[in-house]
């Protein structure tokens, strides 16, 4: 074969690929249906309920999919650990959800613009103090959830494989402070918010780690979908929606709180 000849099967190959993931967008809407997959907590979620109020992020894909003709569809698993392999696998279309964007996520998966900001905090409760160091913090028995972005910021600190349960089930981590199975957890301090609110005895310590994002995964190749909901959330953005939205979920001191989140 000829070096022309490879060239130019190599482009018809190269532009067969560009018409494919152009098409992604325009498959859901043949479908009907936009497949969002989230984890399927045990309680209300601020971000993604399958009933009752629907949720931050539900209520953004809600308005996204309508734009679109769509039905959005969600699509529950069990854990955080199943959210990439099910995307990749193609059982939804779209990872929402209080979903942080990682970097051992982006090896893997595409993220879109940042739907909400993050930054994991370290959460006790009385007569447990406040942690106010990482050394405090490796001295503590720790809870977290296998597969999640809390569990990376563990690790990442760390802390003990011996200090660590990594068995709480999603959304069972206040509750594992209540119990008294664990001394401290790390939660994104949009959760930590909540979980004041509903437990004042339960208090926020430290930051552990830099500011972070929230958005939404999708799969690398649907590169159509990621360019049609980053000019949802950029337009969504410059509206008084999105500050509607984080007061109705998270109350009236979130936007300070997630300020001196991204300050600090």
């Amino acid at each position: 074969m000829t070096r022309l000849r490879i060239v130019g099967i190599s482009a018809l190959l190269a532009a067969a690929a560009l018409v494919a993931d152009a098409a992604d967008l325009a498959a859901i809407k043949t479908r009907g249906s936009l497949r969002v997959l989230a984890v399927q907590m045990r309680q209300a979620d601020e971000f993604f309920q399958l009933q009752g109020r629907p949720g931050f992020d539900r209520e953004i894909l809600e308005g996204f999919a309508k734009l679109h003709g769509l039905r959005l569809v969600p699509v529950p698993v069990s854990g955080w650990d199943e959210l990439v392999p099910a995307l990749v696998a193609d059982r939804g279309d779209v990872v929402a959800g209080r979903f942080t964007v990682t970097e051992e996520r982006k090896h893997k998966i595409a993220f879109t613009r940042e739907t909400f900001p993050t930054r994991n905090v370290v959460l006790t409760r009385a007569p447990t103090p406040p942690v106010k160091s990482v050394d405090e913090l490796r001295a503590l028995h720790v809870g977290t959830i296998a597969g999640s972005s809390m569990a990376e910021a563990i690790a990442r600190a760390g802390v003990p494989a011996a200090n660590v349960d990594d068995g709480i089930k999603p959304g069972g981590l206040p509750p594992a402070l209540v119990s008294g199975r664990v001394q401290a957890v790390v939660l994104g301090v949009e959760s930590a918010i909540t979980a004041h609110r509903a437990d004042p005895k339960i208090e926020l310590g430290m930051f552990l780690g830099p500011p972070g994002s929230l958005a939404y995964g999708v799969r690398k190749q649907d590169t159509a979908l990621v360019e049609a909901l980053d000019a949802y959330i950029e337009n969504l953005r410059k509206t008084a929606t999105w500050s509607r939205l984080a007061i109705k979920y998270f109350g009236e001191s979130a936007p300070e709180v997630l300020k001196k989140a991204r300050a600090e």
